[in-house]
């Protein structure tokens, strides 16, 4: 059984913002059917039967409580208020995780599971998120997901610091030392296990003497650059030898000497940069005909329409990810009919990964082990969930995905 409790602001304006979203709260609800009994005639001659005990009724199970904190922005349904773009797209995110998590916790909950769940509108403000750490409710709560965004995340677990639950954040990759809660759940593995991911697959399937990082200079790359070197140095005891230098305008030349013409050249490039990624790889593309690459790229990559998929295929790119989907899977196909039969929509990526939380921090509340998470790995729609155990961090999901671009498309490698 589910039941759900709406705390956001009742307010007039977009009706049907305002409709969509009542009968979201409403359809949460979900109450066990009792069977009625057909009547039954009297007969001519009744035989009379011992009366027998009614068998005794079930308790129902104690109530888990759930409390989700998503930035509806239902202020902006006032008259004469209106969304921003950035705005509509948060409250279309926080509907789609909603449904996702929802529809999690009702197939639980068709088993027996008993749950109650609380909804709040954190207005994407990190000042009502850190109202909301006040809120009696919230801190009694069996788990706590949100506020969904690292400022909103960090004011509100500051006034939570000996919360009861645990403190999910569901959709945020910011590094738990910005959030310093010893109760914080990052599911989403932070830049750090990337480049992790990306040093364990090179060190185990490649096994290369050396890789070479090209960097565009900008700041934002030295994290991903410090965490690969350390994650390597580690795996190889400092016997791979990690090559740090800034390539400007795609000069290569300076690296020549240090190539293999038989041996597989490992390239990492961690920039972002549209500029800086169009010349240089250019200039990987052309060497690359005198010189076996693979190459890594950032797991931004994989949003980039920029990128030629020609070009990435031939140096036999490889990104990490954590958002993978196997629309040929069962359990995927399973779960987008019944999203469709739920919602008469189709499941975003936002409803997929409500899904996954749902279904995987439902089990362990259902089991009592939600404090000890890092012993219950989880294969979900998206992504694995493997999480650890790090003092003052709380819990941190690292497993990432291993894809390269193969028949110019993205395929799982590992």
């Amino acid at each position: 059984m589910i039941s759900a409790q709406n705390h956001l602001l009742q307010l007039s304006g977009n009706k049907w913002l305002l409709f969509f979203i009542t009968v979201l709260i409403l359809g949460a609800c979900s109450p066990k059917l009792h069977p009625v009994s057909a009547p039954v005639k009297n007969a001519d001659k009744p035989v009379e039967k011992p009366a027998e005990k009614a068998p005794a009724k079930k308790p129902e199970a104690k109530a888990s409580v759930i409390s989700l904190i998503l930035p509806m922005g239902l202020e902006h349904l006032k008259p004469k208020s209106t969304y921003t773009s950035a705005g509509l797209t948060k409250a279309n995110m926080s509907v789609e995780y909603y449904q996702g998590f929802k529809l999690a916790l009702d197939s639980l909950a068709a088993s027996g599971a008993n749950f109650k769940l609380q909804l709040y509108d954190s207005k994407d403000e990190a000042a009502t998120s850190h109202s909301l750490g006040f809120n009696p409710k919230i801190q009694s709560s069996d788990l706590i997901v949100g506020p969904v965004f690292p400022d909103g995340m960090k004011m509100f677990a500051a006034v939570l610091t000996n919360p009861k639950a645990p403190i999910l954040s569901p959709l945020s990759p910011a590094a738990p030392a910005n959030i310093n809660s010893n109760n914080l759940i990052t599911v989403i593995p932070p830049l750090e296990y990337h480049a992790w991911g990306a040093a364990e697959f090179i060190y185990n399937k490649i096994k290369p003497k050396k890789v070479f990082i090209l960097r565009s200079g900008f700041s934002q790359e030295y994290d991903y650059v410090l965490s690969f070197k350390k994650a390597m140095d580690s795996l190889s005891n400092k016997k791979v030898k990690v090559i740090a230098t800034i390539i400007t305008r795609g000069q290569l030349a300076v690296l020549l000497p240090q190539l293999s013409k038989t041996d597989r050249n490992v390239f990492v490039v961690p920039a972002t940069d549209q500029a800086f990624l169009g010349v240089t790889l250019r200039s990987l593309d052309t060497l690359n005909k005198h010189y076996p690459i693979v190459l890594f790229g950032h797991p931004s990559w994989e949003k980039f329409t920029f990128l030629k998929a020609d070009v990435l295929q031939r140096l036999k790119t490889h990104i990490t990810s954590t958002d993978k989907v196997n629309y040929k899977a069962e359990n995927t196909i399973v779960f987008l009919r019944n999203y469709r039969k739920a919602y008469h929509v189709e499941p975003t990526d936002f409803a997929i990964k409500g899904f996954d939380e749902g279904l995987y921090f439902g089990r362990q509340m259902l089991d009592g082990t939600l404090t000890s998470i890092e012993k219950s790995d989880y294969t979900g729609l998206h992504n694995e969930f493997h999480f650890i155990k790090k003092p003052g961090l709380g819990w941190v999901n690292t497993h990432v995905n291993i894809l390269m671009y193969t028949n110019f498309e993205l395929k799982q490698v590992e």
